[in-house]
């Protein structure tokens, strides 16, 4: 339920660098900057901790020990009815049952109506509901997501300390589009809850939005260090690093994703990207082959094999990942270009001009296109 913002990377599809047919296409981006879905990152709540018997004595009896809290609470360390309705609701946030979760923060408003942690954990559970995707800009000026701005604004009035409340709000303001803004709150929550993971990983964010790419590895590197085991922050990681050209650092730390999760298609299609950088196309290959055959639904995965298949001199098999990639997503522009760089190599100039078109359509600025079609013109101008 816990939205992420490790893989929220919105980056130009598959490179953006210029390549005339026939030659190669530049390297494509990793697939976390193509297809960023929230995924839960932060550890689940630990397991409830062994309890003493009870002492015979009543006047002698100990507070049993007690389930801890998880990760990302909002429950403070008293045993207020307060606290305890907010403990309650975290660990149903964080089991991902809204319903439960929807309930005890209610009770914790009802306990407290002046206090901020509810309000915050009321918000956390909406946005998991809203069906609003996790992403940079997802909803500019939408309805839900402005309400909900209104009532992490009336929280922070509350309580201006309650860190939480300013990342809930970056969070927010980054789904709007609202990059400087969500910057300066994140900025602000980073102050708040330095231990916070999620609010390093949303600060990169952040500053990856507002054009400031090499500032995002500080607070992306930061959250590593504070959740070493959470898959997300290391594709996050990695795809700022593909982005800035720090490519060897960009393989090491898909790898360690890969490591985590041999099975998911995400990472192993971010390390075949970074090995498709630079230039191991064995290497390449292999990955995006097997994240093709975990998960065949992505199209980047396949314009990013098209692209490494290419290199590799199999035309064929070039073409049929090009045109798996245009049909699973027609609004693909690298899958486009992919595709017409393939046509151009076969020889069918028509074809590739038809593909590059359709990627200039989908961008018009986008100069791979345009150096494609240039390219293709002197090909075809009698001589």
């Amino acid at each position: 339920m816990r939205a992420s913002w490790l893989c929220l990377f919105l980056f130009a599809c598959a490179g953006r660098g210029a390549s005339p047919p026939p030659a190669a296409a530049p390297p494509p981006g990793s697939e976390s900057a193509l297809a960023a879905a929230p995924v839960e990152s932060a550890p689940p709540p630990a397991a409830p901790a062994e309890t003493a018997p009870a002492p015979s004595s009543a006047a002698a009896a100990a507070p049993l020990a007690t389930e801890p809290l998880p990760p990302r609470g909002l429950a403070g360390a008293s045993n207020s009815a307060l606290d305890r309705a907010l403990a309650e609701g975290d660990r149903a946030y964080a089991a991902d049952d809204s319903k439960a979760a929807l309930a005890a923060y209610k009770r914790a408003e009802k306990l407290a109506p002046g206090a901020a942690a509810p309000k915050v954990g009321l918000v956390r559970v909406a946005l998991a509901e809203s069906g609003i995707a996790s992403e940079f800009g997802a909803a500019p000026r939408d309805p839900k997501l402005l309400a909900l701005l209104a009532k992490l604004d009336a929280a922070n009035k509350l309580d201006a300390a309650f860190g939480p409340a300013e990342l809930e709000r970056g969070r927010v303001l980054l789904m709007l589009g609202e990059g400087a803004r969500a910057l300066e709150a994140l900025r602000r929550a980073v102050t708040l809850v330095p231990d916070d993971p999620e609010a390093h990983s949303a600060l990169g964010v952040a500053l990856l939005s507002t054009g400031n790419a090499a500032q995002a590895l500080a607070p992306l590197r930061r959250a590593v260090e504070l959740d070493p085991g959470a898959l997300e922050r290391w594709r996050a990681l990695g795809a700022t690093e593909l982005v800035l050209g720090q490519v060897s650092e960009a393989i090491s730390d898909f790898s360690r994703a890969v490591t985590l999760a041999p099975s998911d298609a995400r990472s192993r299609g971010d390390l075949g990207a970074a090995y498709l950088s630079a230039g191991f196309l064995d290497q390449a290959v292999h990955e995006l082959e097997r994240a093709v055959a975990l998960d065949a639904s992505r199209a980047a995965l396949h314009s990013n094999l098209a692209y490494a298949r290419l290199l590799q001199g199999d035309l064929a098999g070039a073409l049929s990942h090009a045109e798996d990639a245009t049909r699973l997503d027609p609004n693909l522009g690298s899958g486009w270009i992919n595709l017409g760089l393939v046509h151009a190599k076969r020889g069918d100039h028509d074809r590739a001009r038809k593909a590059f078109q359709r990627a200039l359509a989908l961008d018009p600025e986008d100069p791979r296109a345009k150096a494609n079609l240039e390219e293709l013109d002197a090909v075809q101008k009698p001589r």
